[in-house]
Protein backbone atom coordinates (compact mmCIF):
# COMPACT_ATOMS: atom_id res chain seq x y z
CA UNK A 1 0.00 0.00 0.00
CA UNK A 2 1.49 3.55 -0.56
CA UNK A 3 0.61 6.26 1.25
CA UNK A 4 -0.56 9.46 -0.35
CA UNK A 5 -1.79 13.04 1.28
CA UNK A 6 -5.71 12.74 1.03
CA UNK A 7 -5.69 16.00 -0.49
CA UNK A 8 -3.37 14.69 -3.87
CA UNK A 9 -5.86 11.77 -3.84
CA UNK A 10 -8.91 13.86 -4.07
CA UNK A 11 -7.35 15.27 -7.02
CA UNK A 12 -6.39 11.98 -8.89
CA UNK A 13 -9.44 10.68 -8.05
CA UNK A 14 -11.86 13.61 -9.04
CA UNK A 15 -9.67 15.07 -12.06
CA UNK A 16 -8.89 11.41 -13.12
CA UNK A 17 -13.15 10.83 -13.42
CA UNK A 18 -13.29 14.21 -15.33
CA UNK A 19 -10.05 12.82 -18.17
CA UNK A 20 -12.01 9.77 -18.38
CA UNK A 21 -15.37 11.13 -19.28
CA UNK A 22 -14.21 13.85 -21.89
CA UNK A 23 -12.06 11.22 -23.33
CA UNK A 24 -15.64 9.39 -24.20
CA UNK A 25 -15.18 6.32 -22.21
CA UNK A 26 -18.42 4.73 -20.47
CA UNK A 27 -19.20 6.15 -17.00
CA UNK A 28 -20.14 3.44 -15.22
CA UNK A 29 -16.70 1.20 -16.50
CA UNK A 30 -14.60 4.37 -15.98
CA UNK A 31 -15.17 5.26 -12.58
CA UNK A 32 -15.11 1.99 -10.84
CA UNK A 33 -11.67 0.80 -12.80
CA UNK A 34 -10.37 4.30 -11.50
CA UNK A 35 -11.68 3.63 -8.35
CA UNK A 36 -10.57 -0.48 -8.07
CA UNK A 37 -6.76 0.90 -9.34
CA UNK A 38 -6.37 3.89 -7.04
CA UNK A 39 -7.98 2.14 -3.93
CA UNK A 40 -5.98 -1.17 -4.40
CA UNK A 41 -2.84 1.35 -4.44
CA UNK A 42 -4.00 3.28 -1.22
CA UNK A 43 -5.77 0.77 0.74
CA UNK A 44 -5.20 -3.25 -0.56
CA UNK A 45 -7.43 -5.88 -0.45
CA UNK A 46 -9.93 -3.34 1.75
CA UNK A 47 -11.08 -2.00 -1.63
CA UNK A 48 -12.43 -5.09 -2.75
CA UNK A 49 -14.85 -5.64 0.62
CA UNK A 50 -15.99 -1.75 0.26
CA UNK A 51 -16.92 -1.58 -3.05
CA UNK A 52 -18.92 -4.91 -3.02
CA UNK A 53 -20.67 -3.89 -0.16
CA UNK A 54 -21.51 -0.73 -1.71
CA UNK A 55 -22.87 -2.18 -5.01
CA UNK A 56 -24.84 -4.68 -3.12
CA UNK A 57 -26.69 -2.02 -0.74
CA UNK A 58 -27.29 0.12 -4.09
CA UNK A 59 -28.82 -2.76 -5.77
CA UNK A 60 -31.18 -3.94 -2.53
CA UNK A 61 -32.16 -0.26 -2.41
CA UNK A 62 -36.10 -0.37 -2.14
CA UNK A 63 -36.07 3.38 -3.34
CA UNK A 64 -34.36 3.25 -6.58
CA UNK A 65 -36.71 0.51 -7.77
CA UNK A 66 -39.23 3.72 -8.48
CA UNK A 67 -36.42 4.42 -11.38
CA UNK A 68 -37.65 1.41 -13.57
CA UNK A 69 -41.03 2.08 -12.94
CA UNK A 70 -41.27 6.10 -13.60
CA UNK A 71 -39.46 5.13 -16.88
CA UNK A 72 -42.06 2.55 -17.91
CA UNK A 73 -44.55 5.01 -16.95
CA UNK A 74 -43.24 7.71 -19.30
CA UNK A 75 -42.25 5.40 -21.93
CA UNK A 76 -45.77 3.79 -21.73
CA UNK A 77 -47.54 7.92 -21.68
CA UNK A 78 -45.34 8.86 -24.82
CA UNK A 79 -47.35 6.00 -26.71
CA UNK A 80 -50.52 6.96 -25.33
CA UNK A 81 -51.84 10.26 -27.70
CA UNK A 82 -51.79 11.92 -24.57
CA UNK A 83 -49.33 14.81 -26.06
CA UNK A 84 -51.19 15.26 -29.55
CA UNK A 85 -54.87 15.27 -27.48
CA UNK A 86 -53.20 18.05 -25.50
CA UNK A 87 -51.51 20.39 -28.32
CA UNK A 88 -54.76 20.32 -30.27
CA UNK A 89 -56.67 21.53 -27.03
CA UNK A 90 -54.37 23.86 -26.01
CA UNK A 91 -53.55 25.11 -29.62
CA UNK A 92 -57.85 26.06 -29.88
CA UNK A 93 -57.29 28.21 -27.29
CA UNK A 94 -53.96 30.24 -27.96
CA UNK A 95 -53.46 30.33 -31.51
CA UNK A 96 -54.75 33.54 -31.92
CA UNK A 97 -52.25 35.09 -29.45
CA UNK A 98 -48.73 36.76 -30.07
CA UNK A 99 -46.44 33.50 -29.13
CA UNK A 100 -50.01 31.52 -28.43
CA UNK A 101 -48.18 28.43 -30.29
CA UNK A 102 -44.61 28.76 -27.97
CA UNK A 103 -46.82 29.48 -24.88
CA UNK A 104 -48.73 26.01 -25.85
CA UNK A 105 -45.83 24.00 -25.91
CA UNK A 106 -44.84 25.61 -22.34
CA UNK A 107 -47.75 24.49 -21.11
CA UNK A 108 -47.58 21.24 -22.80
CA UNK A 109 -44.43 20.33 -21.23
CA UNK A 110 -45.46 21.37 -17.76
CA UNK A 111 -48.01 18.89 -17.92
CA UNK A 112 -46.03 16.43 -19.60
CA UNK A 113 -43.52 16.66 -16.85
CA UNK A 114 -46.02 16.25 -14.41
CA UNK A 115 -47.24 12.56 -16.68
CA UNK A 116 -43.82 11.47 -17.84
CA UNK A 117 -40.37 12.79 -15.53
CA UNK A 118 -38.57 11.49 -18.73
CA UNK A 119 -36.29 14.13 -20.66
CA UNK A 120 -35.53 12.40 -23.72
CA UNK A 121 -39.67 11.38 -24.26
CA UNK A 122 -40.60 14.96 -22.96
CA UNK A 123 -38.51 17.13 -25.64
CA UNK A 124 -38.62 14.59 -28.41
CA UNK A 125 -42.64 14.55 -28.36
CA UNK A 126 -42.50 18.35 -27.97
CA UNK A 127 -40.69 18.55 -31.13
CA UNK A 128 -42.08 16.03 -33.13
CA UNK A 129 -46.00 17.75 -31.94
CA UNK A 130 -45.12 21.41 -31.81
CA UNK A 131 -42.37 22.67 -33.67
CA UNK A 132 -43.69 21.77 -37.42
CA UNK A 133 -46.62 23.58 -36.42
CA UNK A 134 -44.39 26.69 -34.93
CA UNK A 135 -41.94 26.98 -38.05
CA UNK A 136 -44.80 26.44 -40.50
CA UNK A 137 -46.17 29.35 -39.03
CA UNK A 138 -43.00 31.64 -39.52
CA UNK A 139 -42.22 31.50 -36.06
CA UNK A 140 -38.12 32.49 -35.36
CA UNK A 141 -36.40 29.31 -35.48
CA UNK A 142 -34.55 30.02 -32.30
CA UNK A 143 -37.38 30.80 -29.97
CA UNK A 144 -39.58 28.00 -31.43
CA UNK A 145 -36.57 25.38 -30.62
CA UNK A 146 -35.71 26.80 -27.42
CA UNK A 147 -39.32 26.23 -26.27
CA UNK A 148 -39.54 23.25 -27.53
CA UNK A 149 -35.65 21.93 -25.37
CA UNK A 150 -36.93 24.03 -22.28
CA UNK A 151 -40.29 22.99 -21.99
CA UNK A 152 -39.12 19.22 -22.07
CA UNK A 153 -36.43 19.76 -19.57
CA UNK A 154 -39.19 20.60 -17.07
CA UNK A 155 -39.66 16.98 -16.52
CA UNK A 156 -36.29 16.88 -14.82
CA UNK A 157 -38.06 19.40 -12.13
CA UNK A 158 -41.54 18.40 -11.89
CA UNK A 159 -42.37 15.37 -10.47
CA UNK A 160 -42.38 12.29 -10.63
CA UNK A 161 -39.00 13.27 -11.98
CA UNK A 162 -36.17 10.57 -12.23
CA UNK A 163 -33.36 13.01 -11.05
CA UNK A 164 -35.55 13.76 -7.85
CA UNK A 165 -35.95 9.65 -6.98
CA UNK A 166 -32.10 9.07 -7.25
CA UNK A 167 -31.07 12.40 -5.55
CA UNK A 168 -32.90 11.39 -2.33
CA UNK A 169 -30.92 7.88 -1.97
CA UNK A 170 -27.91 9.24 -2.73
CA UNK A 171 -28.35 12.47 -0.44
CA UNK A 172 -30.58 10.58 2.18
CA UNK A 173 -32.72 13.05 2.18
CA UNK A 174 -37.24 11.97 1.80
CA UNK A 175 -38.09 11.43 -2.05
CA UNK A 176 -41.74 12.19 -1.14
CA UNK A 177 -40.49 15.78 0.20
CA UNK A 178 -38.50 16.16 -2.69
CA UNK A 179 -41.08 15.81 -5.11
CA UNK A 180 -43.37 18.06 -3.04
CA UNK A 181 -40.73 20.65 -2.97
CA UNK A 182 -40.08 20.81 -6.60
CA UNK A 183 -43.66 21.89 -7.44
CA UNK A 184 -43.71 25.28 -6.72
CA UNK A 185 -39.96 25.88 -8.44
CA UNK A 186 -40.89 23.99 -11.52
CA UNK A 187 -44.52 25.68 -12.03
CA UNK A 188 -42.31 29.13 -11.32
CA UNK A 189 -39.67 28.55 -14.03
CA UNK A 190 -42.44 27.60 -16.48
CA UNK A 191 -44.73 30.97 -15.92
CA UNK A 192 -41.33 32.47 -16.28
CA UNK A 193 -40.44 31.21 -19.42
CA UNK A 194 -44.23 31.92 -20.35
CA UNK A 195 -43.63 35.67 -19.79
CA UNK A 196 -40.26 35.78 -21.61
CA UNK A 197 -42.37 34.46 -24.26
CA UNK A 198 -44.76 37.06 -24.13
CA UNK A 199 -42.46 40.03 -23.72
CA UNK A 200 -40.53 38.93 -26.57
CA UNK A 201 -43.23 38.52 -29.10
CA UNK A 202 -44.99 41.46 -27.82
CA UNK A 203 -41.91 43.38 -28.82
CA UNK A 204 -41.07 41.75 -31.67
CA UNK A 205 -44.28 40.63 -33.10
CA UNK A 206 -42.29 38.65 -36.39
CA UNK A 207 -41.12 36.34 -33.71
CA UNK A 208 -44.48 34.85 -32.50
CA UNK A 209 -47.20 35.71 -34.71
CA UNK A 210 -50.46 34.96 -33.81
CA UNK A 211 -52.27 32.55 -36.07
CA UNK A 212 -54.01 34.12 -38.83
CA UNK A 213 -57.83 33.92 -38.43
CA UNK A 214 -58.34 31.94 -41.65
CA UNK A 215 -55.78 29.35 -40.47
CA UNK A 216 -57.55 28.78 -36.55
CA UNK A 217 -59.83 25.78 -36.14
CA UNK A 218 -63.56 27.26 -35.88
CA UNK A 219 -64.87 26.09 -32.78
CA UNK A 220 -67.44 26.96 -30.27
CA UNK A 221 -66.28 28.03 -26.40
CA UNK A 222 -68.43 24.34 -25.69
CA UNK A 223 -66.20 22.36 -27.81
CA UNK A 224 -63.39 23.88 -27.31
CA UNK A 225 -63.59 23.47 -23.60
CA UNK A 226 -64.76 20.26 -24.12
CA UNK A 227 -61.83 19.13 -25.87
CA UNK A 228 -59.07 20.35 -23.49
CA UNK A 229 -60.62 18.64 -20.39
CA UNK A 230 -60.90 15.30 -22.43
CA UNK A 231 -57.29 16.20 -22.66
CA UNK A 232 -56.15 17.18 -18.63
CA UNK A 233 -58.54 14.86 -16.82
CA UNK A 234 -56.73 11.80 -17.95
CA UNK A 235 -53.37 14.06 -17.06
CA UNK A 236 -54.84 14.73 -14.02
CA UNK A 237 -56.02 11.42 -13.28
CA UNK A 238 -51.88 10.43 -13.57
CA UNK A 239 -50.82 12.97 -11.38
CA UNK A 240 -53.44 12.00 -8.80
CA UNK A 241 -52.47 8.25 -9.13
CA UNK A 242 -48.80 8.98 -8.18
CA UNK A 243 -48.62 12.47 -6.44
CA UNK A 244 -51.58 12.63 -4.50
CA UNK A 245 -50.74 9.35 -3.17
CA UNK A 246 -47.71 10.59 -1.76
CA UNK A 247 -48.85 13.72 -0.66
CA UNK A 248 -51.70 12.11 1.62
CA UNK A 249 -49.31 9.67 3.15
CA UNK A 250 -51.14 6.77 1.09
CA UNK A 251 -47.69 5.78 -0.43
CA UNK A 252 -44.10 5.73 -0.61
CA UNK A 253 -42.98 6.93 -4.21
CA UNK A 254 -41.78 3.13 -5.17
CA UNK A 255 -45.44 2.38 -4.16
CA UNK A 256 -46.55 5.66 -5.89
CA UNK A 257 -44.82 4.71 -8.76
CA UNK A 258 -46.29 1.05 -9.64
CA UNK A 259 -49.69 2.96 -9.48
CA UNK A 260 -48.47 4.98 -11.72
CA UNK A 261 -47.28 2.46 -14.31
CA UNK A 262 -50.90 0.83 -13.76
CA UNK A 263 -52.42 3.83 -14.64
CA UNK A 264 -49.86 4.75 -17.78
CA UNK A 265 -51.34 0.71 -19.05
CA UNK A 266 -54.92 1.76 -18.38
CA UNK A 267 -54.48 5.11 -20.02
CA UNK A 268 -52.89 4.01 -23.22
CA UNK A 269 -56.10 1.26 -23.28
CA UNK A 270 -58.23 4.12 -22.78
CA UNK A 271 -56.79 5.72 -25.56
CA UNK A 272 -56.86 2.45 -28.08
CA UNK A 273 -52.95 2.88 -28.40
CA UNK A 274 -52.32 -0.49 -25.96
CA UNK A 275 -51.30 -3.07 -27.88
CA UNK A 276 -48.73 -6.46 -27.00
CA UNK A 277 -45.80 -4.53 -29.53
CA UNK A 278 -46.53 -0.92 -27.35
CA UNK A 279 -46.17 -3.11 -24.61
CA UNK A 280 -43.07 -5.23 -26.00
CA UNK A 281 -41.47 -1.88 -26.98
CA UNK A 282 -42.37 0.21 -23.30
CA UNK A 283 -40.40 -3.01 -21.52
CA UNK A 284 -37.07 -2.98 -23.59
CA UNK A 285 -36.68 1.26 -23.45
CA UNK A 286 -37.64 0.50 -19.44
CA UNK A 287 -34.68 -2.58 -18.90
CA UNK A 288 -32.53 -0.64 -21.54
CA UNK A 289 -32.81 2.94 -19.32
CA UNK A 290 -32.62 1.00 -16.24
CA UNK A 291 -30.27 -1.31 -16.51
CA UNK A 292 -27.89 1.92 -17.89
CA UNK A 293 -29.05 3.66 -14.39
CA UNK A 294 -28.26 1.15 -12.46
CA UNK A 295 -25.07 -0.12 -13.62
CA UNK A 296 -23.84 3.81 -13.63
CA UNK A 297 -25.60 3.49 -9.72
CA UNK A 298 -23.18 0.24 -8.73
CA UNK A 299 -20.33 1.53 -9.85
CA UNK A 300 -20.57 5.48 -9.21
CA UNK A 301 -21.59 4.23 -4.91
CA UNK A 302 -18.59 2.27 -5.01
CA UNK A 303 -16.49 5.20 -6.22
CA UNK A 304 -17.86 7.30 -3.65
CA UNK A 305 -17.71 4.62 -1.31
CA UNK A 306 -13.61 4.25 -2.08
CA UNK A 307 -13.15 8.16 -2.32
CA UNK A 308 -14.60 8.81 1.11
CA UNK A 309 -12.20 6.01 2.93
CA UNK A 310 -9.16 7.42 1.85
CA UNK A 311 -9.90 10.67 3.45
CA UNK A 312 -11.05 12.55 0.07
CA UNK A 313 -14.33 13.30 1.26
CA UNK A 314 -12.88 15.83 4.66
CA UNK A 315 -11.07 17.64 1.96
CA UNK A 316 -13.55 18.04 -0.14
CA UNK A 317 -15.80 19.31 2.68
CA UNK A 318 -13.16 21.41 4.49
CA UNK A 319 -12.41 23.39 0.43
CA UNK A 320 -16.49 24.28 0.45
CA UNK A 321 -16.43 25.15 4.10
CA UNK A 322 -13.68 27.54 4.04
CA UNK A 323 -14.54 29.16 1.03
CA UNK A 324 -14.54 33.24 1.09
CA UNK A 325 -17.66 34.75 2.10
CA UNK A 326 -19.03 32.73 4.70
CA UNK A 327 -22.11 30.06 4.24
CA UNK A 328 -23.61 31.26 1.26
CA UNK A 329 -19.64 31.86 -0.16
CA UNK A 330 -19.77 27.69 0.30
CA UNK A 331 -23.04 27.24 -1.11
CA UNK A 332 -22.34 29.56 -4.75
CA UNK A 333 -19.22 27.30 -5.12
CA UNK A 334 -21.15 24.20 -4.43
CA UNK A 335 -23.30 25.89 -7.59
CA UNK A 336 -21.01 26.61 -9.83
CA UNK A 337 -19.18 23.42 -9.57
CA UNK A 338 -22.66 21.97 -10.42
CA UNK A 339 -22.93 24.26 -12.98
CA UNK A 340 -19.52 23.40 -14.86
CA UNK A 341 -19.89 20.14 -14.49
CA UNK A 342 -23.50 20.15 -15.90
CA UNK A 343 -21.34 21.22 -19.52
CA UNK A 344 -19.20 17.80 -19.69
CA UNK A 345 -20.68 15.17 -17.36
CA UNK A 346 -23.73 13.71 -17.97
CA UNK A 347 -26.57 14.19 -14.83
CA UNK A 348 -26.57 10.87 -13.78
CA UNK A 349 -22.81 10.89 -13.24
CA UNK A 350 -23.24 13.81 -10.53
CA UNK A 351 -25.88 12.63 -9.05
CA UNK A 352 -24.02 9.09 -8.40
CA UNK A 353 -20.50 10.66 -7.73
CA UNK A 354 -20.78 14.30 -6.80
CA UNK A 355 -24.27 14.19 -4.89
CA UNK A 356 -23.28 11.82 -2.34
CA UNK A 357 -20.03 13.73 -1.27
CA UNK A 358 -21.47 17.53 -0.87
CA UNK A 359 -24.91 16.62 0.88
CA UNK A 360 -23.23 16.42 3.95
CA UNK A 361 -22.13 20.38 3.04
CA UNK A 362 -25.36 21.07 3.47
CA UNK A 363 -25.91 20.48 7.30
CA UNK A 364 -22.71 21.68 7.70
CA UNK A 365 -23.49 25.05 6.52
CA UNK A 366 -26.99 25.45 7.77
CA UNK A 367 -29.25 25.08 5.24
CA UNK A 368 -32.53 22.61 4.77
CA UNK A 369 -31.55 19.26 3.03
CA UNK A 370 -34.27 19.41 1.40
CA UNK A 371 -34.21 23.02 -0.01
CA UNK A 372 -30.30 21.89 -0.91
CA UNK A 373 -31.34 19.39 -2.97
CA UNK A 374 -33.98 20.97 -4.97
CA UNK A 375 -31.48 24.06 -5.44
CA UNK A 376 -29.05 21.35 -7.50
CA UNK A 377 -31.34 19.71 -9.13
CA UNK A 378 -32.93 23.21 -10.64
CA UNK A 379 -29.03 24.12 -11.10
CA UNK A 380 -28.78 20.47 -13.45
CA UNK A 381 -31.59 21.47 -14.77
CA UNK A 382 -29.52 23.63 -17.34
CA UNK A 383 -27.08 21.44 -18.21
CA UNK A 384 -29.85 19.97 -19.97
CA UNK A 385 -29.47 22.98 -21.99
CA UNK A 386 -25.36 23.98 -21.57
CA UNK A 387 -22.77 23.07 -24.60
CA UNK A 388 -20.63 20.88 -25.05
CA UNK A 389 -22.90 18.39 -23.66
CA UNK A 390 -26.36 19.89 -23.96
CA UNK A 391 -28.60 16.92 -24.46
CA UNK A 392 -32.17 18.65 -25.18
CA UNK A 393 -30.27 20.82 -27.47
CA UNK A 394 -28.96 17.30 -29.24
CA UNK A 395 -32.75 15.20 -28.81
CA UNK A 396 -34.21 18.56 -30.82
CA UNK A 397 -31.97 18.69 -33.08
CA UNK A 398 -32.69 15.04 -33.98
CA UNK A 399 -36.25 14.87 -33.82
CA UNK A 400 -36.86 17.73 -35.66
CA UNK A 401 -37.93 16.62 -39.48
CA UNK A 402 -34.98 17.80 -42.02
CA UNK A 403 -37.48 19.76 -44.03
CA UNK A 404 -37.70 22.41 -41.16
CA UNK A 405 -34.37 23.09 -41.91
CA UNK A 406 -33.28 23.55 -38.03
CA UNK A 407 -29.25 23.98 -37.67
CA UNK A 408 -27.79 23.39 -34.40
CA UNK A 409 -27.25 27.36 -34.32
CA UNK A 410 -30.66 27.92 -34.13
CA UNK A 411 -31.37 25.58 -31.02
CA UNK A 412 -28.85 27.02 -29.15
CA UNK A 413 -29.47 30.89 -29.57
CA UNK A 414 -32.93 29.92 -28.32
CA UNK A 415 -32.01 28.11 -25.16
CA UNK A 416 -29.91 30.75 -23.62
CA UNK A 417 -32.52 33.22 -22.73
CA UNK A 418 -34.22 30.72 -20.81
CA UNK A 419 -30.82 29.35 -19.41
CA UNK A 420 -31.01 32.86 -17.95
CA UNK A 421 -34.04 32.95 -16.38
CA UNK A 422 -32.87 29.66 -14.50
CA UNK A 423 -30.23 31.02 -12.89
CA UNK A 424 -32.82 33.93 -11.82
CA UNK A 425 -35.11 31.41 -10.71
CA UNK A 426 -32.14 30.07 -8.73
CA UNK A 427 -31.68 33.38 -7.26
CA UNK A 428 -35.41 33.67 -6.40
CA UNK A 429 -35.56 30.27 -4.61
CA UNK A 430 -32.40 31.51 -2.10
CA UNK A 431 -33.96 34.88 -1.69
CA UNK A 432 -37.44 33.20 -0.60
CA UNK A 433 -36.73 29.39 0.50
CA UNK A 434 -39.86 28.85 1.46
CA UNK A 435 -41.23 28.62 -2.29
CA UNK A 436 -39.23 24.98 -1.85
CA UNK A 437 -40.39 24.18 1.87
CA UNK A 438 -43.77 24.80 2.37
CA UNK A 439 -45.34 22.28 0.57
CA UNK A 440 -42.92 19.32 2.70
CA UNK A 441 -44.29 20.95 5.72
CA UNK A 442 -47.61 19.79 5.13
CA UNK A 443 -47.42 16.99 3.90
CA UNK A 444 -49.36 13.85 5.09
CA UNK A 445 -46.61 11.85 7.16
Amino acid sequence: MIDIDPTILTILMLGGVLVIILSGHLLGAAVGGLALVIGFLVLGDATFQIMYLRVYSIALHYGLAAVALFVFMGSMLERSGIAEELYNGLYLWLSGFRGGLAVTTVVLGTVLAACVGVIAASVSMLTLVALPAMIKRNYDKSLACGTCAVGGTLGILIPPSIMLVIYGPMAQVSVGKLFMGAFIPGFTLAFMYIVYIAIRCFIQPQAGPSVPVEQRTTASFLKKTTMLLKALVPTAFIVLAVLGTIFLGIASPTEAASVGALASIILAAIHRRLSWQVLKDTCLTTMRVSSFSFFIAGMSYAFVGVFLSMGCGEVLMNLILSAPGGRWGAFIAVMLVMFILGMFIDWLGILFIVVPIIAPVAPALGFDPVWFGIMICVNLQMAFNTPPLAQAIFFVKGSAAPELGIELIDIIKGVLPFIFLIMLGLVIFAVFPQMILWLPSIMIK
